[in-house]
């Protein structure tokens, strides 16, 4: 398919020693990103500037998709190939040339109750925990929306919730970046705001560049030769009349089919671009960290609290450092810093 080689929406990055990544959208800034120290997760803050690259979805279409559906697997290609066509068609959207992915459902990876926390904790500016070393649990996300979640008595969530109820609701588009670790709504906010406020896990598909076709030839290749150790050792047990064995056989074959199919669905690595230098407030944030100078973000001094507790002798010169930088970035986006405990002797 023709797709162009810098897509609408695309990520750009700029180095140092942690990334900025900011997503952009034509020419408006939609999320700014910082990586955490230590690597452990990332600052995020939305613009509300987003606009979805899918044209609105009408309750017609939906029961007309529903109407030609024989089961729930012929739902979900039907609603697969119909989001493939308007990706292709939009201009707005983050396809570029390259090998692409659009799966139904969450990945196996992802933490189901990790949903429900959406509806509680959806700042615009705050932080995404990769590992939950000592992070808050709400900073344990899985999806992030690229702008705030309706109220649940918006006039299109409750119109949303009808569909749910009629069995005809869409499903919401997710893109995987692979530079914040998380899966982006790309469509469908209010129709998580509905399938939460009904207390369920939308239906989804998740956009992704492909994995590398080598790196997938030999992790299957790998889990083949594993497979077949445990089979070989399960059907000697089973020769010997061992029932258990022979109940064994059937489950591990089943989960290697399983795990095949996840390691051709793994995601790729998003393509980045070069951040640009540029004249408005947002250009300045990139100048600051291309450069590696704190005061071209325009604050220069971290905040008190951090200052007095990083006074400590038992704390390095290089945490020093690494939490001064992060304070500043956290006082440019306006979210507060988190107070760090102290370190243990």
């Amino acid at each position: 398919m023709e797709v162009p080689v810098r897509p609408c929406l695309r990520v750009e990055v700029a180095g140092g020693r942690r990334l900025l990544l900011l997503l952009r959208q034509d020419d408006r800034v939609v999320l700014l990103g910082r990586q955490r120290a230590m690597h452990r997760g990332v600052y995020y803050a939305r613009t509300g500037r987003y606009r979805s690259p899918i044209p609105p979805i009408t309750a017609a279409l939906a029961r007309r998709l529903r109407a030609s559906s024989e089961d729930e697997e012929s739902w979900a290609a039907r609603w697969t190939h119909q989001f493939t066509g308007w990706l292709q068609a939009g201009v707005d959207g983050p396809l570029h040339t390259g090998r692409w992915m659009l799966a139904w459902g969450m990945p196996r990876w992802a933490v189901t109750t990790h949903w429900q926390r959406l509806r509680v904790v959806d700042p615009d500016q705050g932080h995404i925990t990769w590992f939950g070393y000592g992070d808050p649990d709400e900073d344990q996300r899985d999806v992030l929306p690229l702008r705030r979640l309706s109220a649940v008595d918006a006039g299109r969530v409750r119109s949303y919730r009808r569909q749910y109820r009629e069995g005809v609701l869409p499903p919401v588009l997710l893109w995987w970046v692979s530079g914040l670790q998380t899966l982006l709504v790309l469509d469908g906010h209010d129709r998580v705001t509905a399938a939460l406020a009904e207390h369920v896990v939308p239906d989804v598909l998740v956009l992704a560049p492909a994995a590398d076709l080598s790196w997938i030839s030999s992790v299957q290749h790998r889990q083949i030769r594993e497979h077949q150790g445990r089979l070989d050792h399960l059907q000697a047990l089973a020769d010997q009349g061992d029932q258990m064995a022979k109940a064994h056989l059937t489950d591990t074959t089943r989960r290697f089919a399983a795990d095949l199919a996840d390691i051709v669905r793994s995601e790729g690595r998003t393509r980045a671009w070069p951040m640009p230098r540029r004249n408005d407030g947002m250009g300045a944030t990139c100048g600051y960290v291309r450069a590696g100078l704190d005061h071209r973000i325009g604050v220069t001094q971290p905040c008190a609290d951090h200052i007095a507790q990083h006074q400590q002798p038992s704390v390095p010169s290089r945490n020093k450092r690494i939490c001064r930088r992060e304070c500043t970035f956290l006082t440019a986006l306006g979210v507060a810093p988190r107070p760090r405990p102290p370190r243990s002797h």
